[in-house]
């Protein structure tokens, strides 16, 4: 079995479907100690090997868990308990009917809600955190099989929600909910780097989510996108003073590609849930044969690191499909890629081109290194462990961690074994 964008081959066979979080338990539970590794696998939407195993994985997509919400004490509600194979589509809908919402989507609406939290995924707005900023609670089966519930007062809360996977196997999610909202999509081409980069914090924050993409080649931008939410947003930037121009038809991020798979663009008012994602969950996401990488950087460097990439944007631009650069709002999750800062993200959308990547990361990641970035967990970096040490202050705290709640490391792999601290 691949990943969803093939680049990733499991290299196990032994690949169990529970339906239960008992079921879950039982698994865990009688998986030989001796026999090795036991890991989660969401939607498989991880670029890196992070949900790799040699011994057992444990899919997620058929946990039949029903959505349940939780109320006030004044009978609103306030969260909703998820299945963690539940994708973001799944549970947006669910909240929709209910007149209910997330803060925020991924670019993605078919990722799982625990793969996506546990890997520090994010969307995009000033405002806005990862989604791991909106759990409440997690439940956990370790490695002996015992169920564990990690509420958002507890002590290892914060160790657990960008958990890597490595803490147990998460089999639901309790997610914070706010009254159903709409957003109005538009997307403005032909931006000048110029205009952008003198006016970047107004333009990230000219609307609840927004969106730059580029190929760091040229003397503008690609396209911006603009997502606004229409009970909340005050008066918009308007980028065609400074010299873009809106699109009057709908736009896909990729050069060339049609744009039946974006979400309602061309300021048409839409639910949250059929907006905030760029792609609409009936079809593929995005590209398809693709390779990602992104990194994120304290917000307040965001116009010197795309100056520097920009340099090197020869170098980079002939192994893209594109880049999206993103606002992220600071969180507490130890390892966030936006904890504790404000943060500007960089993706990288490659083609499948393996070995040409491998050889430009070193060379980006050097470009941002006076940034301070930190590599998205689930997306391919080349970040050394002291990289990754410097770049994730809570890193060894984390360790430390996993220590206490799995001892034996039954929930670690070749990839978290390379990347954490072992003193």
């Amino acid at each position: 079995m691949k990943n969803w964008a093939g680049n990733v081959e499991y290299s196990t066979d032994d690949i169990r479907h529970p339906t239960t979080t008992e079921e879950v338990s039982r698994i865990v539970a009688a998986v030989d100690a001796e026999a090795g590794q036991i890991k989660a696998l969401g939607s498989r939407h991880s670029f890196s090997t992070i949900a790799d195993s040699v011994g057992t994985l444990i899919a997620l997509d058929r946990l039949d868990i029903e959505p349940s919400l939780q109320f006030g004490d004044d009978g609103a509600a306030v969260s909703v308990r998820v299945g963690a194979g539940s994708t973001y589509a799944q549970v947006g809908a669910y909240l929709a009917a209910h007149d209910l919402a997330l803060p925020n989507l991924a670019s993605l609406p078919h990722i799982s809600v625990a793969g996506a939290i546990q890997t520090g995924t994010h969307g995009s707005g000033v405002r806005n955190g990862s989604l791991a900023s909106s759990v409440v609670a997690l439940e956990i089966v370790r490695a002996s099989g015992q169920v564990d519930i990690v509420r958002e007062h507890d002590q290892d809360f914060a160790a657990s929600v960008v958990g890597l996977g490595a803490v147990g196997i998460v089999t639901t999610v309790t997610l914070k909910v706010q009254p159903h909202f709409q957003i109005s999509q538009y997307v403005h081409e032909g931006l000048s780097w110029t205009a952008a980069l003198a006016n970047w914090a107004a333009i990230m924050a000219s609307g609840y989510s927004v969106s730059v993409f580029t190929t760091f080649r040229g003397e503008n931008t690609h396209q911006v996108w603009s997502k606004r939410r229409l009970d909340v947003d005050g008066p918009e930037l308007d980028l065609a003073a400074l010299g873009a121009t809106e699109a009057m038809v709908a736009l896909h991020p990729l050069p060339g590609v049609t744009a039946e798979s974006v979400t309602g663009q061309l300021r048409e008012p839409g639910p949250w849930n059929e907006r905030l994602a760029h792609f609409r969950s009936e079809f593929q996401p995005s590209h398809g044969e693709e390779i990602q990488s992104e990194y994120l950087i304290p917000a307040e460097h965001a116009v010197a690191a795309i100056t520097a990439l920009r340099v090197i944007g020869d170098r980079i631009a002939p192994l893209l499909h594109i880049s999206e650069l993103r606002s992220v709002a600071a969180d507490t999750a130890w390892l966030s890629p936006s904890y504790a800062r404000d943060s500007l993200a960089i993706h990288f959308t490659w083609k499948p081109m393996a070995a040409e990547i491998l050889a430009v990361l070193p060379l980006i990641e050097h470009t941002l290194e006076p940034f301070a970035p930190r590599p998205h967990w689930g997306k391919v970096s080349t970040m050394s462990p002291a990289g990754l040490r410097r770049a994730y202050p809570r890193l060894d705290d984390f360790a430390a961690h996993l220590t206490r709640v799995d001892p034996d490391a039954r929930f670690q792999n070749a990839y978290l074994k390379r990347v954490l601290p072992h003193d």
